[in-house]
């Protein structure tokens, strides 16, 4: 059956050109995901007036441990710097904040605020703020899978009994609706692994701005166009 959407409940973004920001501008690339985590803010804050309920964003993936020492150890102490500066306007807001992605390899000192900032925000219900931190989509269907064998084989969970909906109970996203709506910046046409299961039926739009570049102006123009397409979801159009 077709479906008008009227507006997109739950936007995911991919924010991607901090990097290549900065080196237009002969500047190091850590300048460009400070730039980047500004923006951040402008976006959050513009979700609630076009009805987005659930905004996740792609912080750091699996992937992205293979860049030099220098901008991973920056982009960890820029998590810390960000939750820290954060928070209480994160709180005045009503925005909950919660984090998806395995903390296994993150600093203690980083989980800890991490921890901190979902427990201050865990009773806002303006909107959700999810962020992606250490995140990959092939990684997370894998561990989902290994807690969920992991339960067949100790009597909890019958085999017979497992189907998509069972499984997505078990991924670190299993308190969000399905993204409606997934954005990448910079002129990318790729979704780099990032929610493979959940982005099934999504929409996309791949933008070439450069994330810090990105105003709430053009996410807002973005989710508005979203309003106007018809999702059959593999139906035909009545």
């Amino acid at each position: 059956m077709a479906d008008t959407a009227k507006s997109a409940g739950h936007v995911a973004v991919i924010m991607d050109g901090n990097g290549r920001w900065a080196q237009m501008r002969g500047r190091p690339r850590l300048m460009g995901h400070h730039a980047g985590a500004k923006r951040v803010r402008e976006i959050v804050e513009a979700c609630p007036d076009v009805g987005v309920k659930h905004l996740t964003i792609f912080a750091f993936s699996t992937e992205n441990w293979k860049r030099t020492q220098t901008e991973v150890a920056g982009l960890m102490r820029l998590f810390k710097r960000y939750i820290r500066r954060e928070t209480q306007d994160l709180i005045n807001n009503g925005v909950r904040v919660r984090f998806i992605g395995d903390r296994i390899r993150l600093e203690d000192s980083l989980v800890a605020l991490m921890d901190d900032l979902e427990l201050a925000t865990s009773h806002n219900t303006k909107m959700n703020l999810t962020i992606a931190l250490n995140y990959g989509g092939r990684d997370e269907v894998t561990r989902a899978v290994k807690r969920l064998a992991y339960d067949v084989e100790q009597g909890k969970l019958s085999h017979s009994n497992v189907n998509a909906e069972v499984l997505s109970g078990y991924l670190d996203t299993h308190f969000l609706p399905d993204p409606d709506l997934v954005i990448r910046t910079s002129g990318e046409a790729r979704i780099s692994n990032f929610l493979l299961w959940q982005s099934a039926y999504a929409e996309y739009e791949f933008v070439d701005t450069l994330w810090p570049d990105f105003t709430a102006a053009e996410f807002v123009k973005l989710v508005s166009r979203f309003g106007q397409r018809e999702r059959r979801y593999g139906g035909i159009a009545v």
